[in-house]
């Protein structure tokens, strides 16, 4: 049996790796390209390996935040895919505010390749898909 923990660090590793497939996927199906390890990468100007570990760092951290914090407001639900799908959208919502926090304090944010529906959809689906692999990661033993 796995501690919380390892649950959501693998989950999370897990979940970012298959929210990061997808977005790689995505312009097959017409989406606009989406890396946000290169989006990372270019906004802090570091080197790109420097953005994919903090990619998975940052899925790694809205893991443990699940874990031991989102899992507690949605105790009631029973479902773990409509646990997952809230805290996707959560973290979408999160990471929203953090963009426009951070493009303040740097000085703008570079604008998203493709149309900006397509970006807003396609970043939704992934962090929903993100937030379901998490949750069906981490079992809430309480």
């Amino acid at each position: 049996m796995k501690t919380k923990i390892q649950q959501s660090v693998l989950g999370g590793i897990v979940g970012t790796a298959v929210m990061t497939m997808i977005m790689f996927v995505a312009p097959l199906m017409g989406m606009p390209k989406m890396n946000p390890a290169e989006m990372l990468a270019g906004m802090l100007g570091l080197p790109l390996f420097i953005g994919w570990v903090m990619h998975f760092m940052i899925g790694v951290v809205f893991a443990l935040a699940y874990a031991f914090l989102f899992i507690r407001l949605v105790a009631k639900i029973s479902s773990s895919i409509l646990k997952g799908s809230l805290f996707g959208l959560a973290v979408f919502v999160f990471a929203q505010i953090m963009m426009v926090v951070m493009g303040a304090v740097m000085g703008g944010m570079p604008s998203p390749a493709g149309n900006m529906v397509l970006v807003i959809i396609g970043s939704i689906m992934g962090h929903i898909i993100y937030g379901i692999v998490v949750a069906l990661f981490v079992i809430n033993k309480e």
